[in-house]
């Protein structure tokens, strides 16, 4: 890890910078968010993000499956509904530390001792072009 830039830290010691959510991803199918927002507010749901093709609806874990049988029983199918790590606080990077960063998060990923991986990485889409071009 530390020919890829990274350190090893003790366990949980960056754990204050994230924070558990509940998250559902479905496609739009042809539905607003205003729809949705109706349909799994009661349930929990604390905000719905545009991904383009697809919604994500964020809520408390504790809400997941709550969220989940609202969508359920309006009938409307989900593609994955998991608990995960959201940064409290994201740092944008430039070229130069988005291809470090993709390149430290590409060597965890290949490691089998690793299970997730969570970034607070902010790469904003100017850098996302020049990083494709």
């Amino acid at each position: 890890m530390t020919r890829n830039g990274g350190n090893m830290a003790d366990p949980g010691s960056v754990a204050y910078l994230f924070t558990r959510k509940g998250v559902v991803t479905l496609e739009k199918n042809g539905h607003s968010e205003d729809d949705l927002l109706e349909i799994v507010l009661d349930a929990g749901a604390e905000e719905i993000n545009d991904l383009g093709e697809s919604f994500e609806i964020v809520s408390e874990p504790t809400d997941l499956i709550a969220v989940r049988t609202a969508l359920i029983d309006a009938g409307i199918d989900y593609d994955a509904a998991d608990p995960d790590f959201r940064a409290s606080v994201e740092v944008p990077v430039d070229a130069e530390g988005a291809r470090k960063v993709m390149k430290l998060i590409d060597a965890l990923e290949d490691c089998d001792d690793v299970q997730d991986v969570y970034s607070n990485v902010d790469i904003p889409d100017e850098v996302l072009a020049e990083l494709d071009a």
